[in-house]
């Protein structure tokens, strides 16, 4: 049984399309997230300049944004589960809008990295509740088709972002691509307080209350990881602040975890975490991110510093990544309904691991073709694999949480996507420096024969590929050990506060 209860209207809550009102809804509030996340990055040497500061700190534009929202989507799913999803999702298209509108009006460096930050709390209440809201409103046998779509969004979203950057740059300035989310917003949140279910039916008897000691230290002990591994490069990794920062995660994690065991109402309910399908699903989606824009960090360096093309040309050469993942994602949601999560995830991580095998024999000269084939693979298995795995880590987790468990899915992701870069990035350059002080016994490219170079790009480039395949082996003997799962506590389940 479908579950409709507490639409805005009686005629509403017996329509049976109803839901795709839903999630059109929700599909606004993600493209407005997933744009904003690539749409800023084409933008930072024109901010970097006209306000006139280094780049270490124009670098916090982007930083202070994804940190933001990694380390608080865990927090904003649960307070989504205790006071309403709809209404956490209401208030952050308002909290969006506002900080999209505060960006654009930033007089300096600073206004602007203090904007993206409440930018980045609304892009969380937003991304923390768009799954448990689909979750709810669609039926177990149509819930991969419907996160499919919102995953084919999204991909479009952030493929667009920098060719829609670029063009907003060009025809205004910068400040367009912060105030064209403001009438975005703006519809959003009239369509979610008309369109959204609301209910005054509470999941429990007995009222929550906030972890905060538990939110405290999972947020300091997550923003310090996150920070140590993305400054380690940039700071050394020796250096004090990279050591404090392991330190301080290595001792608020585990009291995080301590806490969460201990307290009545913790943040994270850790026993969802005993559901094989909920953890193998939360891992192989980080594993899956992880090789995604590890990819995506690295082949631009190859296509520009090897076989020097443009910037443009660059850009339309890796276009076909997220296009394909966007064109194949809802065929792989809809698939996966009828046949289960389990085959899909499967097959989709292991053609992951085709695509990364293949470009690990790469040399200095490629067909281009045949370059694009292989980036069209992967975007194909990223396609199959994603909205089956995300629908199965949603019907894994209690009804009462999925707000949480939304959270939760996107940080693994955001964290895939931040040890992607940095960690493939580091196995890079120390393999590369490795080769060149080898060979000519210094690391300045100007300094050394161009055959020596591109054979040191290629020898760390190389090894980066074949670490990813054998990280999409892994997920793949993940996904095939996974078991399908149902949705029965949803359907069919007593009213569920979503106001």
């Amino acid at each position: 049984m479908e579950k409709k209860s507490g639409f805005p209207h009686p005629y509403f809550e017996s329509h049976p399309n109803w839901k795709w009102f839903i999630l059109t809804t929700v599909l606004v509030g993600a493209t407005m997230s997933a744009l904003d996340v690539s749409i800023v990055n084409v933008a930072m040497p024109t901010m970097q300049h006209g306000f006139a500061v280094p780049m270490s700190t124009i670098e916090w534009v982007a930083m202070a944004y994804m940190l933001t929202l990694t380390v608080f989507l865990p927090l904003f799913g649960r307070l989504a589960d205790m006071f309403g999803r709809t209404k956490m999702y209401n208030i952050g298209f308002v909290v969006f809008t506002v900080g999209s509108a505060l960006c654009g009006l930033a007089p300096n460096a600073d206004f602007l990295i203090f904007s993206r930050v409440l930018q980045a709390v609304g892009a969380g209440l937003l991304q923390a509740n768009s799954v448990a809201i689909i979750t709810q409103a669609f039926p177990s046998n149509e819930l991969g088709k419907a996160i499919g779509l919102q995953g084919s969004i999204q991909a479009i979203a952030m493929s667009v972002g920098p060719f829609v950057g670029g063009v907003l740059i060009a025809a205004v300035n910068w400040r367009l691509i912060f105030y064209v989310n403001v009438p975005i917003g703006i519809i959003g949140t009239f369509m979610a307080l008309f369109i959204l279910p609301s209910s005054k039916a509470k999941f429990g008897k007995e009222k929550e209350k906030i972890d905060y000691l538990g939110i405290s230290f999972f947020a300091a002990g997550l923003a310090s990881l996150v920070l140590a591994v993305n400054q380690g490069e940039k700071l050394g990794w020796n250096s004090p602040v990279i050591l404090i920062y392991f330190l301080i995660a290595a001792v608020l994690l585990p009291l995080f975890v301590y806490t969460e065991l201990k307290v009545k109402h913790p943040m994270i309910d850790l026993k969802m975490f005993k559901k094989w399908g909920f953890s193998a699903g939360n891992t192989t989606g980080l594993l899956s991110y992880y090789v995604l824009f590890a990819v995506l960090f690295l082949m631009p360096f190859y296509l520009e510093e090897v076989l020097h093309y443009n910037a443009a040309v660059t850009g339309s050469i890796l276009t076909p990544i997220p296009l394909s993942m966007a064109i194949i994602a809802p065929f792989a949601g809809a698939i996966s309904d009828k046949f289960g999560s389990r085959i899909m995830t499967t097959v989709g991580m292991f053609i992951c691991a085709i695509s990364t095998l293949l470009l690990t024999f790469l040399t200095s000269s490629v067909n281009l073709y045949l370059l694009i084939f292989e980036f069209i693979i992967l975007g194909v298995g990223m396609g199959i694999f994603t909205p089956p795995n995300n629908s199965a880590i949603m019907l894994s987790a209690p009804p009462e949480r999925l707000g949480v468990a939304g959270g939760i899915l996107n940080m693994m992701r955001a964290l895939g996507l931040i040890f992607g870069v940095a960690i493939s990035g580091l196995i890079f350059t120390y393999l590369k420096h490795g080769y060149e002080l080898s060979h000519t016994g210094t690391t300045v490219h100007s300094r050394m024969p161009e055959s020596v170079y591109v054979s040191a790009f290629m020898h760390g480039f190389a090894v980066v590929m074949i670490s990813l395949v054998a990280i999409n082996i892994f997920a793949t003997i993940i996904s095939v050990a996974k078991k399908d799962v149902k949705l029965k506590k949803i359907e069919g389940a007593e009213p569920i506060d979503l106001m």
